[in-house]
């Protein structure tokens, strides 16, 4: 029995979906602890690739830079569906709290208005001095919003509060929906 976190232990698992509204600001909170995540995208041969990228958010949607001419440009490319893994340091399952990101990867070319609007979202003068680059000018490559069409957020601690540990938000739904679960 766990002395600290005995809400851990119950099964079967809440199942009570959180408001909209509560998610979305649950979620915008996980994108506020890292700004480090890992994007998965399709190599030519159907495998995935999946990379630990810096990542900055306007609102749901999160925007990166990606290398010129790396894999992972050359796959958003080709195939544009992308997933995108952010997780706080986990110490144990009463702090477990990530989410995953499914959806488009738009890749913004330099000088659009979209583009404009990403650089002042994206903190590239941080990422430009660590490397060693001019900080007066944005880099000139282009720049990838993802836009997502489903997020799964996990949050066990919401176990203490009656909510179903796994939340999924979808764009377009008035309600949120849960994952069911009990047992890893």
């Amino acid at each position: 029995m766990s002395v600290a976190h005995p809400w851990l232990e119950q099964e079967p698992w809440p199942t009570a979906t959180m408001p909209k509204e509560m998610l979305e600001r649950h979620i915008e909170r996980v994108l506020t602890m890292t700004n480090i995540g890992y994007l998965g995208t399709v190599m030519k041969s159907g495998a995935p690739i999946v990379s630990p990228v810096e990542f900055y958010n306007d609102g749901l949607q999160l925007y990166m830079f990606p290398q010129p001419n790396s894999p992972k440009l050359k796959a958003m490319q080709r195939d544009p569906r992308v997933s995108f893994a952010i997780a706080n340091p986990m110490a144990g399952w009463a702090c477990v709290m990530g989410c995953q990101f499914f959806g488009t990867a738009n890749l913004l070319d330099v000088g659009t208005p979209e583009w404009e609007h990403g650089m002042k979202i994206f903190k590239w003068m941080a990422s430009s001095f660590e490397l060693g680059r001019a900080t007066k000018e944005p880099p000139q490559g282009q720049l990838m919003r993802l836009d997502p069409q489903r997020i799964v957020y996990t949050e066990h601690l919401m176990r203490k509060e009656g909510y179903a540990p796994r939340q999924i938000w979808r764009e377009g739904d008035a309600e949120t929906t849960v994952v069911p679960g009990g047992n890893v």
